[in-house]
């Protein structure tokens, strides 16, 4: 899979001695990817091999670097789109949760592939009052691919979130409203919730890799 996770999340247990801290914060969007993706991809590389037999097991990385970072009620929202405003508030916080555990799986499984020593993230420039940012990356494979991820965010009364990740051009966002979408007008909200959280994820997504 050539997808990576955004501005990071991560805590192991198994026995490996993971150095836990605090999410990262400041005014400076490119700080908060900078210090979640780092520290994501350092405690990754002290079990590799241990994260490739048993994918699984990076989903707790991302839950503790990355989705503190990641406005999921705004993704899913937007993912949501018309379909939002039509829904239950109980069908509306079983869709976030279900995304949230989505997004969990979907970036674990990719994460294996990269190495703290080969992200890149170039300068972002942020007016002091910019509502949004964009912060561009860059993570080299073990094969020498090099892989674009950027990252876009919001400024929220907690800090800068991330509200979408684009991988080689593939936005995460984009990917569950264009492949979900069509399923709820036909088959009914409830439906895709139950498919998300049965590990369902966009088509998209789901393809192998090109490179």
């Amino acid at each position: 899979m050539r997808y990576l996770a955004l501005l990071a999340t991560l805590c192991l247990g198994a026995g490996v001695a993971l150095a836990q801290s605090p999410p990262a914060t400041g005014d400076d969007p490119s700080t908060v990817v900078q210090n979640a993706a780092q520290g994501m991809l350092t405690a990754l590389d002290k079990d590799r091999d241990g994260y490739r037999k048993e994918p699984a097991r990076v989903s707790q990385l991302v839950n503790t670097y990355l989705l503190p970072h990641f406005d999921t009620d705004f993704a899913a929202k937007l993912v949501l789109g018309v379909h939002w405003r039509d829904a239950s508030p109980e069908q509306r916080k079983q869709f976030v949760d279900a995304f949230y555990h989505s997004l969990l799986s979907n970036y674990g499984s990719a994460l294996t592939e990269f190495t703290a020593d080969r992200l890149k993230i170039y300068p972002t420039k942020v007016e002091a009052d910019a509502p949004r940012a964009t912060v561009r990356t860059e993570v080299k494979r073990d094969n020498g691919d090099r892989v674009s991820v950027n990252y876009y965010m919001r400024r929220t009364p907690e800090g800068w979130k991330a509200w979408d990740v684009v991988i080689d051009g593939i936005s995460y966002v984009n990917s569950y409203r264009e492949d979900f979408g069509p399923q709820i007008e036909s088959q009914g909200l409830d439906a895709v919730i139950k498919r998300l959280n049965a590990g369902e994820k966009p088509e998209s997504l789901a393809k192998p890799p090109t490179k």
